[in-house]
């Protein structure tokens, strides 16, 4: 019987830092998954090489679903994004194994297409609104179909999700930067511009705005009925949803849909959202909740609920973790967009292959498994480098959630 010969964490950083996880099984075939966590990655390096790896060793790789029981159930301290992107790491490199000895792609194991493509949403910024008309007029000139637009507020440095450069990469220093927010200039600014970006390029895209949890619930609904007009696809994560009562609240005051869960890292922490139709999207990502396995159970919980996914897909989950959600989009009836940002060309020396981008939508192609590669000759030239997300402070300077 083919087991587990050997496991193996790989930290790289070739323009910021992914961990990845490579099984070898007896037969040699190599499976690869994701494990990073941006700005606490060697807490998940450590977890898998001294307490994942050694439980691995001489199982049976086929066993997908005991192994994700066995992973889960069996350290007894559950759940949390260290532990799931663990999880989830060693989830996608099974599946990957699984399909490469198929001689199929991991969406035919899944079930086969349910779509001929993945539509995908991108980022577009600018530091003033004048910036940012011209950035989404490049980015629709890339045949994207879904656009997420933000703007630096006037006078407000910590203002989120501006790119600087061709990438948006918030970790961005060796301890923690501290910058400024003010509420109350964004809730006056962001309605406007989002505006000016209907005015000038109209209905024929999707649109979309990330609020990155900085309302309390009532301003978030304030923001949701200013922009109803504007018709946007979602207002991402408007409040925290540690108390998840509170989007009763925003429910009561906007028809604006909203998307919730890219901070979260199971089904228990969206059950309540889904069952009590709190969010139109769930947005956790196949590299922080458990991996494809578990996050096909929270996509199918969200499917009775008229719940539709949009995951998490940031430059900070690796090319892996991006491939394994493509594969995971392309089956599920409940689809409903995939973020999908691109990498610095530095990233292609490392990870090779992978979904296929044309014309707004993404195919994660009929390579067997997950269809991508590492090269660890590559991935050693880019050693770690500690890089934190910022912290956000009001003006009094007091912290608030970034």
């Amino acid at each position: 019987m083919d087991t587990i010969a050997r496991a193996d964490v790989l930290v790289t950083s070739p323009s910021r830092n992914f961990v990845t996880l490579k099984i070898t099984t007896t037969d040699g075939v190599v499976g690869w998954g994701d494990a990073t966590l941006n700005g606490r990655e060697l807490a998940v390096a450590s977890y898998l090489a001294d307490h994942v790896v050694p439980l691995l060793i001489g199982r049976d790789p086929s066993r997908i679903e005991d192994m994700w029981q066995y992973l889960f159930k069996g350290v007894y301290w559950r759940k949390g994004p260290i532990t799931m992107t663990a999880v989830a790491a060693v989830d996608m490199a099974l599946w990957d194994i699984k399909g490469k000895v198929a001689g199929l792609p991991v969406y035919q194991l899944l079930g086969g297409a349910s779509r001929e493509g993945v539509l995908v949403y991108t980022h577009a910024s600018g530091s003033d609104i004048p910036s940012l008309l011209d950035d989404i007029a490049q980015v629709k000139e890339h045949g994207y179909r879904a656009i997420r637009a933000q703007t630096a507020v006037p006078g407000v440095a910590g203002t989120y999700g501006v790119k600087h450069g061709a990438y948006y990469e918030p970790a961005n220093a060796a301890l923690p930067e501290e910058q400024s927010w003010s509420t109350e200039a964004y809730l006056d600014f962001a309605p406007r511009y989002l505006a000016e970006v209907r005015e000038k390029f109209g209905f024929d895209f999707h649109l979309l705005h990330d609020i990155h949890h900085r309302l309390t619930p009532i301003e978030a609904a304030r923001f949701g009925k200013s922009v109803e007009d504007l018709h946007l696809f979602w207002m991402e994560d408007p409040t925290p949803a540690d108390n998840q009562e509170s989007f009763h609240l925003i429910r009561q005051h906007t028809t604006t849909p909203i998307a919730v869960g890219e901070v979260l890292s199971s089904i228990w922490d969206v059950h309540h959202l889904i069952t009590e139709q709190l969010i139109d999207y769930v947005r956790l990502s196949v590299t922080h909740a458990g991996g494809i396995t578990h996050l096909r159970r929270i996509f199918a919980l969200a499917e009775l609920y008229q719940v539709r996914s949009g995951s998490h897909g940031p430059s900070d989950i690796s090319p892996i973790g991006q491939a394994a959600a493509t594969h995971l989009d392309l089956v599920i009836p409940n689809f409903g967009i995939q973020e999908h940002m691109g990498y610095p060309g530095l990233v292609d020396e490392v990870f090779k292959g992978g979904p296929t981008y044309a014309d707004g939508y993404l195919h994660p192609g009929d390579a067997p498994g997950l269809g991508i590669d590492y090269d660890e000759t590559a991935a050693a030239t880019f050693p770690y480098s500690p890089k934190y997300l910022p912290v956000a402070r009001r003006l009094d300077g007091s912290v608030h959630d970034w």
